[in-house]
Order: structure tokens, then C-alpha cells, then sequence
């Protein structure tokens, strides 16, 4: 049945929609672009907090691998066909690690919708003076009656946003950099006398832990969502314009941040910092672009985990999703935000890079078998 369907899907020469590639592309930047990304703690976690090294060190590391991942995802959903989305974790993994993977991916992208449902209670409270906890409950009830209807209008809506917060986003950071065009030099000089929060020692292992946990977030959604690619090249240049985009777009945001360090270092929402400095006008319309950013990565992250366990658009399938959000609530509004993103991004980061490399060597295989053929 397996060579059946790839065959099928082999033959299929029907010509590439450059919409669709946008749209495919759109959806994996909206995947990534998160609350941590979003408000700037990721990026400044990340990136910024290294200096100059750590915005093009990690930002060249994080395009080279975020590209090849989301590639290879894509091709290999189309390729395989999963029955389940979770089934990509043995195909890379094989019995025993497939399983470990399966099932802490699982549990770590549920624990990133808790960081996003934490970011919407920070962006409330810090930007607009509410409790956090209206911010949250706001989010998770959203995200659920989005994930309600399932993954097909999911990726409509998501791949249609994201390209958006991408444009606003790197406008925001090219603005942090024009604001004071020596204030990169000047950030370099100060950041070892600021207290911030790095995501690891140095910006190599920032960079591979980034793109680790990032794999953990994309493997189920893109194998998936390969299943819908008509053809190699939607799903290849979907893939590199996708990974490119939000790469370029973190390296912009990084400078950004970096030049304004000194304001920002300490923050818990920092493009709101940057942002408010326009006026409060600006700072309102770029917190709702925040708020947009954390649900176009909440809903397929709550989607993930429901479908692990029944599937799209069942009775079950909606009660699990209700049951998670609530406990997400729950739990993202018991530790503070940025504390979330460094706990929960930095230690999946490091499991995700296991699954990079198995990836890479299953790739090589695969390149070498069809080149014996």
C-alpha cells in the first residue's frame, strides 16, 4: 500500500502554484513565530543576548538547518504518507527512540502552548495594565474554537497571517537599528555588564538548541501538511522560502534588540519596548501583532497534541482539545513568562538536536539509496 501511494503521488505532475507555496511557506513561519518570538524574549534569549556573534552566528545556523528541516519534512511527509502525523518519529528514529521522541514531543510542544498562553498573560498585563490571567483564558478559548474545525482551515488562516507578522516584525527591528545606528557597537560593549538571560554558554549551542526545539514543534505539523503538497517543488520551495524568511526575520529583530539592549535587556515583552517608543498608538497596534503571533503558533500546538491522540474533527478529538486547553491555562499562568521560555525551550532544544542528527543520517541514506537506483 505504502509503494502504491508513492507511486501515486510520484506521478503527480500537476504544475506549481506559487500561492501555494507562499502559503505553505507562511504557515511554517506563522508555526514559529510564537510568544517568544513575537514579544522578543526568544530572540533576545537567542540571539541578542551574544552580541554580535549570536545574531549572525546563530541566525546563519538556525537558516541553514530551519531550511533543510523544513524541507526534508515536507518532502517526507509527501513521500510516506503517515498515517499519523506521529508516526515521522519512527521513520527517523525506528522503534525505541521513534517512541521516546513521540511521546516527549508530545508532552514538550504541550508545554509550549502553556508558554504561549503565559506570553498572552504577559502581554496583558505589562502592556495593558489587566490581569494576566483575562489574557490567558482569552487565548486558550480562542485557540480551542479554532482547533476546533480542524487542520485544513488551520492552515488557511495561519499560512495567510504569518507572512504579515514576518513584514511588521522586521519593520519593528529595522526601526530598532535606524533609532541609533551606533547603538549595535554600543550594545556589544555594554551586554557583559547586563544581567540577561542567554538560552545556553555560547551562540553555537544557542543556535543548534533553537533549531531543536523548533524540529520538535514542526515534525508532526509538516509531515502532516506534506500529505497536501502536490508536488516536490511546492513542498521544496515552500520549505526554503519558509525557513529563509523567518531566519532573515530573526537576525533583524536580533540587531534590533541589540541595539536598544540597554532598555530591553531586562524586559519580559522587549518589542513592546522598542514599540512603545513610537508612541502609544504604535505600541497598541504592534501588542495586538504580538497577541496574533502567539495564537498563529497556540493553535497548531494545541492542535499536535490533540490529534496524537484522536483524530481530526472527532467527538474525542474535541473533548481532549477543550480538556488541554484548560490544564494549559492553567499551567502557563503559574510561572512568569520569560522564566517559561528559557526552562521549556532551552532543555527541548538540547533533545531536539538528537533528532537532527537522526534526521541527517536518515536523509543521507536516502540520497544514497536513490543514487545506487
Amino acid at each position: 500500500m505504502a509503494e502504491t501511494s508513492t507511486a501515486t503521488h510520484q506521478a503527480t505532475t500537476e504544475k506549481t502554484s506559487i500561492l501555494r507555496v507562499i502559503t505553505y511557506a507562511g504557515a511554517i513561519i506563522a508555526f514559529l513565530i510564537g510568544s517568544g518570538f513575537a514579544t522578543g524574549q526568544e530572540i533576545l534569549q537567542y540571539y541578542a543576548s551574544y552580541g554580535f556573534w549570536g545574531v549572525f552566528g546563530t541566525g546563519l545556523l538556525v537558516l541553514v538547518l530551519i531550511s533543510y528541516v523544513a524541507v526534508e519534512l515536507f518532502l517526507t511527509g509527501r513521500r510516506e504518507q503517515f498515517e499519523k502525523p506521529s508516526r515521522v518519529f519512527y521513520y527517523y528514529g525506528g522503534k525505541y527512540l521513534g517512541t521516546f521522541f513521540d511521546y516527549f514531543s508530545i508532552l514538550f510542544v504541550f508545554l509550549s502552548f502553556t508558554v504561549m498562553i503565559a506570553g498572552a498573560g504577559a502581554v496583558f498585563e505589562e502592556h495593558y495594565g489587566l490581569s494576566k490571567f483575562i489574557g490567558g483564558i482569552a487565548l486558550a478559548a480562542v485557540v480551542c474554537a479554532t482547533v476546533w474545525f480542524g487542520l485544513t482551515s488551520l492552515v488557511d488562516l495561519i499560512g495567510k497571517i504569518g507572512p504579515v507578522i514576518v513584514v511588521v516584525a522586521i519593520a519593528l527591528g529595522v526601526y530598532g537599528i535606524v533609532r541609533d545606528p551606533e547603538g549595535i557597537s554600543t550594545g556589544v560593549e555594554i551586554l557583559p555588564s547586563l544581567d540577561v538571560t542567554q538560552a545556553s554558554s555560547n551562540w553555537f549551542l544557542s543556535g543548534l538548541s533553537y533549531v531543536g526545539f523548533c524540529m520538535l514543534w514542526l515534525a508532526a505539523f509538516l509531515a502532516a501538511l506534506g500529505k497536501t503538497v502536490k508536488n516536490r517543488r511546492e513542498a521544496t520551495a515552500g520549505g526554503f522560502v519558509g525557513g529563509i524568511a523567518f531566519s532573515l526575520a530573526c537576525m533583524v529583530v536580533g540587531l534590533g534588540l541589540l541595539a536598544n539592549i540597554g532598555e530591553v535587556f531586562d524586559a519580559e515583552i522587549p518589542m513592546l519596548v522598542l514599540a512603545s517608543s513610537l508612541g502609544p498608538w504604535i505600541g497598541a497596534l504592534i501588542s495586538v501583532m504580538i497577541l496574533a503571533g502567539i495564537y498563529t503558533t497556540a493553535i497548531p500546538l494545541l492542535w499536535t497534541v490533540s490529534s496524537r491522540f484522536f483524530d481530526d474533527k472527532t467527538k474525542k478529538f474535541k473533548y481532549v482539545t477543550i480538556a488541554l486547553a484548560v490544564l494549559g491555562t492553567i499551567i502557563g499562568l503559574v510561572l512568569p513568562f520569560s522564566q517559561m521560555v528559557n526552562i521549556v525551550y532551552v532543555i527541548n532544544g538540547y533533545v531536539g538536536i538528537v533528532l537532527l542528527a537522526l534526521m541527517i543520517v536518515r536523509t543521507i541514506r536516502h540520497v544514497a539509496t536513490r543514487t545506487k537506483k
